[in-house]
């Protein structure tokens, strides 16, 4: 971290290694690129030790981007002295926590958790010292920022943090009394479950996210039928039992009005339903439908280079199951490479599954060279 003195204030200004390297400011401050870049190797945002860093001084990972003098001089205040904490500055994290969710799908997780860490860790820091409006605008803004953190540690299998990010954003959305992000974080735990093949706590707890009480959005409830409808495929439920309730997330998700003034789950498209109902098809034994659907989707162009990565390594396991050794295999091997891009361990996880299918076939040249690839 860099500090730089605006109008007198300090403000922590994040600088890698390469950006030292670079500019020359490594031997101005007596780092050499070399160690620097060993002492970001030691220094793993990860860490519990280096969480409580950021959680300090954090958000000024985030702080500079877009920001003209004045917002920046409000931040540095608000900062230093909760009494500042206003409108403005819940908005500014607000807008901090999208961007996030923006850089994610092109950064991956790694890059995108200090800079959450970060913000979430001022907005604790400062939520004690403020009026219980602001408190629990912050808290409201800090539930969703927890939900949002809790599924980059899913991304990365660090599955005892994520849960700890989970409960989190449960207890800050039950103390800003909302209602909708507690039902929101049932449905990630369910999604989470599903991580794990954990069938029954799956269905179970999409349940109890469907509860009339959590006044959901349209959007999620129709995010959570669909994920009703996985959980009794993955159970074993007749195919019609399955159908009838994705066809009820179809029917709901056209039901959402354009102009959607709630913007909670808002990336479930219908291009995300028609993904989740490929993933669905898989588990309930239709591994060739649910390959037609991956490919219509993949098709577009639409999704992010991470998201692309990650469905592409279902459509793979869709594939093998289908009995496509060859073709599984290529498109496994996509996946790979955009993977190690993004530093996505679920993604890998989901590939080395596609690979114990294929396993039967590993004496083709394909099933090899995929195979390799996941050994880079």
């Amino acid at each position: 971290m860099l500090p730089v003195v605006i109008h007198g204030r300090t403000v922590l200004v994040p600088v890698n290694a390469e950006t030292l390297a670079a500019s020359g400011l490594g031997t101005l401050f007596g780092h050499s690129a070399d160690s620097t870049a060993t002492d970001a190797r030691k220094r793993d945002p990860m860490s519990p030790i280096n969480r409580r860093d950021l959680l300090r001084t954090g958000v000024a990972a985030a702080a500079l981007p877009g920001l003209g003098l004045d917002e920046l001089e409000h931040i540095a205040a608000a900062l230093d002295d909760a009494r500042y904490l206003d409108g403005p500055v819940v908005s500014y994290f607000r807008r901090q926590l999208e961007k996030a969710k923006r850089d994610d799908g092109v950064l991956g997780p790694k890059k995108t958790l200090p800079v959450m860490l970060g913000l979430l860790g001022a907005i604790e820091g400062h939520a004690r010292d403020v009026t219980p409006r602001v408190r629990r605008e912050l808290l409201a803004a800090g539930a969703e920022g927890a939900e949002f953190t809790g599924w980059l540690y899913r991304d990365i299998q660090q599955p005892q943090a994520a849960v700890f990010w989970y409960d989190r954003a449960m207890e800050w959305a039950q103390e800003a009394d909302n209602a909708a992000m507690q039902g929101y974080v049932l449905l990630k735990k369910s999604q989470m479950a599903y991580d794990e093949r954990d069938a029954l706590r799956m269905l179970t707890l999409a349940e109890a996210a469907s509860n009339a009480r959590w006044q959901l959005p349209v959007r999620v409830r129709a995010e959570v039928t669909q994920q009703e409808a996985l959980g009794r495929a993955m159970l074993g439920d007749p195919l019609d039992v399955v159908r009838g309730k994705l066809d009820t997330a179809q029917n709901l998700l056209a039901s959402v009005p354009e102009e959607e003034p709630n913007s909670l789950g808002a990336y479930f498209t219908g291009h995300t339903r028609l993904l989740r109902d490929a993933i669905t098809y898989t588990e309930a034994g239709k591994p060739s439908l649910a390959v037609d659907l991956f490919s219509d989707v993949l098709s577009t162009g639409s999704l992010s280079h991470r998201d692309t990565g990650f469905f592409n390594a279902r459509r793979a396991a869709a594939l093998a199951l289908s009995g496509e050794p060859d073709e599984a295999a290529k498109v496994g091997k996509g996946s790979a490479e955009v993977a190690r891009e993004v530093k996505s361990e679920r993604t890998v996880r989901v590939l080395g599954e596609v690979l114990l299918t294929l396993d039967r076939w590993r004496s083709r040249p394909a099933v090899r060279e995929f195979r390799e690839s996941l050994t880079v």
